[in-house]
């Protein structure tokens, strides 16, 4: 039996500061440091084999949290011919040091014209009924952004080509991420439909957990909801 973990980042910046984040790139905020600490508490049993990421900070700030809670240096695979060449041969890593691959495949949703935007001023400029189904919706899309269909496009063929295999090829695989791609990745997993998917609501850095039963994933019971509520009031 193994084991396939998704974890949503740790409360950032801009998640305190009421903004649109996306794409953007900036670190945890404190309280989502501590996030990140517990939810590596809660894993520290569950050794972890191969590790993904998208390419933003905060995604990445909180897997290493949880990988230090083990005692695992995570190897970032960098673009450069030479440095994968050398990453890919595994007979390089020490017991306790483990390959993270991070791709723009696993960024958060990319909300064109609204991100850096507070969710309140987005109101304002486009209409509360606009925005509402900009977040809301599987296919509506921010001007110039992404719908949570297109997350799920360009997002589930590569979690199923390579997080996905290594699953079945018998790794403890972690997936840490965002609240966009995690819903794209549990859609597929779950074959949750396009009209229920939008409603799905997790908390940030806390595991989700599915344990391989034969040939297929089971989830562990671990706090998904289908009451996904719309904050448009500051935290």
């Amino acid at each position: 039996m193994n084991y396939l973990i998704l974890v949503r980042h740790g409360l950032s910046m801009w998640n305190l500061t009421n903004k649109f984040s996306g794409w953007v790139d900036m670190p945890l905020s404190e309280r989502g440091v501590l996030e990140a600490q517990l939810c590596a508490e809660d894993l520290k049993a569950l050794k972890i084999d191969v590790a993904y990421t998208s390419e933003l900070r905060r995604a990445q700030q909180t897997l290493l949290t949880i990988l230090s809670k083990q005692n695992r240096t995570g190897i970032f695979l960098h673009r450069d011919t030479n440095k994968h060449n050398w990453l890919q041969n595994s007979n390089k890593f020490d017991k306790n040091e483990i390959p993270v691959y991070y791709s723009m495949a696993l960024n958060e949703r990319y909300y064109g014209e609204l991100q850096g935007m507070d969710k309140d001023e987005a109101r304002r400029k486009f209409g509360e009924k606009n925005v509402l189904a900009w977040r809301r919706g599987y296919a509506d899309k921010p001007p110039h952004g992404e719908s949570l269909k297109d997350v799920y496009n360009r997002c589930v063929p590569y979690f199923r080509a390579r997080a996905l295999k290594d699953v079945t090829n018998g790794k403890n695989v972690i997936v840490c991420a965002h609240g966009n791609t995690l819903r794209a990745i549990i859609k597929n997993l779950e074959n949750i439909s396009d009209e229920k998917i939008v409603s799905l609501e997790f908390p940030m850095a806390r595991p989700i957990i599915y344990k391989t039963k034969g040939e297929s994933l089971e989830r562990l019971d671990n706090g998904l909801s289908f009451d996904r509520k719309v904050y448009w009031e500051k935290m």
